[in-house]
């Protein structure tokens, strides 16, 4: 039986269809939804941005705090709660190293934009490839 569910997110669609996945997949099932911010890079603007703040960690939370509350609003529809969890670094390294808490994993096929793909890489292929446990990706 599933007790713990960990649904990483970020501001895409496709996070949104892994939220209502999970919420409908396992009802009675402890959800927390995560979300990254990713290291510093050329290429991630928001991240550079968080490495410039005196406390990272606030930052961080006042920047997953929209994505949060889009997977609350998700969740009361769905007459269902979720714990909202934030962290910063990779993404793909940090969904993984949380993953052993849990008893599976459900993420969306993809997020972000197409530059962002390709740059960074599929975050859900990496979990896919390297979690502890059980993944379901949602398309």
């Amino acid at each position: 039986m599933i007790s713990r569910v960990l649904v990483p997110v970020d501001d895409s669609e496709m996070a949104d269809r892994a939220v209502r996945y999970a919420l409908e997949a396992h009802p009675d099932a402890e959800i927390v939804v995560l979300h990254v911010v990713g290291e510093p890079s050329a290429m991630m603007g928001k991240a550079v941005g968080l490495a410039l703040e005196d406390d990272i960690q606030q930052a961080a939370e006042e920047h997953a705090s929209t994505v949060h509350q889009r997977a609350r609003d998700i969740a009361e529809r769905y007459d269902g709660e979720v714990t909202t969890a934030v962290a910063w670094g990779d993404p793909a390294k940090e969904i993984v190293n949380r993953a052993a808490d849990f008893d599976t994993v459900i993420i969306g096929s993809h997020g972000g934009t197409l530059a962002e793909r390709l740059f960074v890489g599929n975050v859900a292929q990496k979990v896919f490839r390297r979690s502890p446990v059980p993944v379901t990706v949602v398309r």
